[in-house]
């Protein structure tokens, strides 16, 4: 026992000195636009401060250290303090605000800006819609489905059940994506250069089809076993059947228009899937609807025809064009070269040529109604490849920057790597903007197009380091590493995503994301 007590005796004073010294507390006070910081000293020890860069001084306490700062000018305290026998390590303190209204803008921010992106993606589901109703596909299905309804002694409600169901069904594919895939894989899954390349090879395949090479369709026994099944099925389930039978006859023209409005999707938030695939179902279950409801009215549509060959050929030629923003994301995310913007901006040209000039071939031997909806695509077709046409020499043909390679902004120097350009901030003092960004965002390439390349913009740039990250960059990690550095250090999994700091690395500002008013970003801008 007295040796027990002999080795706690010996090991005390070991633990005491082995504690920690504390000698000075630091506080923070939110005063408006200020911060009253204080620092409360135990008696008999000194302070040394480095504070807000450059100033350092020295100072006997024996109180309190009190000082007032404004929120702007605020960074991480570096003291340390001693007294007559020892000084402590180095410390760095910082303020936590506890006032969240920044994080309350920020997040307000956000959620307009998902607001306004899945309208987006509703008003695109819409137009798809409206261009699948008259494919081959789906226009003459029209009538016959409105027959079959009217035989069954059906009227509003089987008509407004019949359209709900197709909505029930297109919704419920949206949101199988979303649950198959989840809010972070639909976001890689849009900027994912495999599934570029993929959908590239899909809309040529289709575009192709529709120019006449091939016929696309799927099994004849599946559409017939559906038909079949809901005829000798009753009530809202045979209805429901019909609907399935209307999707999957379809396919072979709503196909690449669906795949496409998913992948634009998956980009913008959770839900935008679902949203896009209502916006689609409610264009196309529209007419079904009205006709069952009107059958008087089938009398007075366009019976299938010449003009259905004319619309599968305007459709071709859009979906080769679109094709492009599919294989132009691969060709940037792994570095190939094949598409220069110059190139794709001629390409356009020549598809939205290729309309007016196939429209206006053999206009004079049409009706005279059909000449009138022939002008209505020939002209705004032949302006807009003419508008493209400033693009092969470096304009900014701002109408395609969702879609086209980003362009070059002239007057700036870009870092594509962070410590590079961290490096050089600190070695010219020069404060940072990074921009998190990916070759498959849409909204980023509308914000360099209307924010970054605004010529008020340009100037206050002059004063940064400007550092641009892709986040889906597939060349040796890059993307990977990117995209681990704003999730690690900024929090967030987002483009666009533009970050602002001093030249050492302490942010100056909340982040900014999407806009495309270019003086809210000035008005963001510190320097």
């Amino acid at each position: 026992m007295r040796r027990i007590l002999t080795i706690l005796l010996a090991i005390f004073p070991l633990m005491v000195a082995a504690q920690m010294v504390e000698p000075v507390k630091w506080s923070g006070e939110e005063i408006g636009d200020s911060v009253r910081l204080k620092a409360v000293i135990e008696p008999n020890w000194h302070m040394t401060i480095i504070e807000f860069g450059d100033r350092e001084y020295e100072q006997e306490f024996t109180d309190s250290f009190v000082v007032t700062v404004a929120k702007a000018d605020l960074t991480p305290i570096r003291f340390n303090a001693c007294d007559d026998k020892m000084c402590t390590a180095p410390e760095v303190w910082s303020f936590e605000s506890t006032d969240r209204s920044a994080d309350r803008v920020q997040n307000t921010d956000r959620i307009a800006n998902d607001g306004r992106s899945l309208w987006v993606i509703f008003l695109l589901g819409l137009l798809g819609g409206l261009l699948a109703i008259f494919t081959p596909c789906v226009w003459p299905i029209i009538p016959m489905t409105v027959s079959f309804f009217l035989k069954k002694g059906g009227g509003l409600r089987d008509a407004v059940l019949y359209g709900l169901s197709i909505i029930i069904l297109y919704v419920g594919l949206g949101l199988l994506v979303t649950v198959l895939f989840g809010a972070s894989a639909l976001n890689d899954l849009s900027t994912n250069a495999v599934v570029n390349i993929i959908f590239f090879l899909i809309l040529v395949i289709f575009a192709l089809s529709f120019f006449g090479l091939f016929e696309i369709t799927l099994p004849d026994s599946w559409s017939t076993a559906l038909d079949n099944k809901a005829r000798s099925t009753g009530g809202f389930l045979s209805i429901l059947l019909m609907a399935f039978t209307l999707v999957i006859v379809s396919f072979s023209c709503t196909g690449p228009i669906i795949g496409t409005l998913l992948v634009e999707a998956a980009g913008r938030s959770l839900l935008a899937p679902a949203i896009g695939m209502l916006g689609f179902s409610i264009a196309l279950a529209l007419p079904f609807s009205l006709f069952a409801m009107f059958p008087q009215w089938l009398k007075q549509a366009p019976k299938s025809g010449d003009w259905m060959t004319s619309f599968k050929v305007v459709l071709a030629f859009l979906e080769l064009a679109l094709s492009l923003k599919f294989l132009s994301v691969a060709d940037m995310a792994y570095g190939w070269g094949i598409l220069p913007r110059w190139l794709f901006i001629a390409i356009w040209i020549v598809c939205f040529l290729g309309i007016g000039i196939y429209l206006i071939w053999d206009i004079w031997s049409v009706s005279t109604p059909r000449k009138i909806i022939r002008a209505i695509v020939i002209i705004p077709s032949l302006a807009f490849a003419f508008y493209l046409v400033p693009g092969l020499r470096g304009a900014p043909v701002k109408a395609i920057s969702a879609f086209a390679p980003p362009m070059q902004i002239e007057g700036r120097v870009v870092f594509n790597d962070y410590e590079e350009g961290m490096a050089y901030a600190r070695q010219t003092g020069k404060p940072v903007i990074i921009d998190f960004t990916g070759y498959g965002c849409v909204n980023c390439r509308k914000m360099e197009a209307y924010v970054l390349d605004n010529d008020s913009v340009k100037a206050r740039l002059q004063n940064y380091v400007f550092i641009e990250l892709f986040v889906d960059d597939k060349r040796d990690g890059i993307g990977d590493k990117n995209s681990a550095i704003q999730r690690e250090q900024f929090g967030s999994n987002a483009q666009p995503f533009y970050v602002q700091m001093d030249a050492y690395g302490q942010q100056v500002a909340e982040p900014m994301a999407f806009t495309t008013d270019p003086m809210e970003f000035i008005n963001w801008l510190k320097y």
